[in-house]
Parts: C-alpha cells; sequence; structure tokens
C-alpha cells in the first residue's frame, strides 16, 4: 500500500490524462482497504481476548483438569521426540 501510495503522489505521472481520477480512485480504496484492515484486526484482538479469559475461567473452574491435559501432553510429546 505504501509503494502503491508513493506511486501515486509521484510527479512524474501529472503528464498522464485522467491521473487525478485515477489517483482519487485509487487512493479511495486505499483508505477503504486500510480501514477494513484495521477493523479484522481489532476483530480478532476482541476475539483473541474473549477466548483467553474463557480460557482462564476454565483454569480457574477446573485447575486439576488442565493440570491433567498438560501432563499427558508432556508425556506424548517426551514420547515423541524420545522415539527419534
Amino acid at each position: 500500500m505504501n509503494d502503491l501510495s508513493g506511486l501515486l503522489s509521484s510527479k512524474d505521472l501529472d503528464n498522464v490524462p485522467k491521473i487525478a481520477d485515477l489517483r482519487a480512485r485509487l487512493d479511495s480504496r486505499l483508505t477503504d482497504a486500510r480501514d477494513a484492515l484495521v477493523d479484522i484486526s481489532d476483530q480478532a484482538a476482541q476475539r483473541t481476548r474473549e477466548v483467553a479469559k474463557a480460557a482462564d475461567t476454565y483454569a480457574h473452574e477446573e485447575p486439576w483438569r488442565v493440570v491433567t491435559g498438560a501432563v499427558a501432553a508432556g508425556v506424548l510429546i517426551g514420547y515423541c521426540l524420545s522415539r527419534r
């Protein structure tokens, strides 16, 4: 996006007909794309916080299940690594 913005702001393109219209449309699309990426990033961050909170709540409500799962995963990983 930065490269395209730099290209569009280049004064070398001023000789091309209808370049102002093209610049305006592309700038609008770049702004829309940038806004969409920010929205997606915000949604992903919010969802990550929700999942982390749910995991924290579960770990506090069921600590022995979490410990058992961690031990089982450790044993499985250790077994797989020892077979190499």
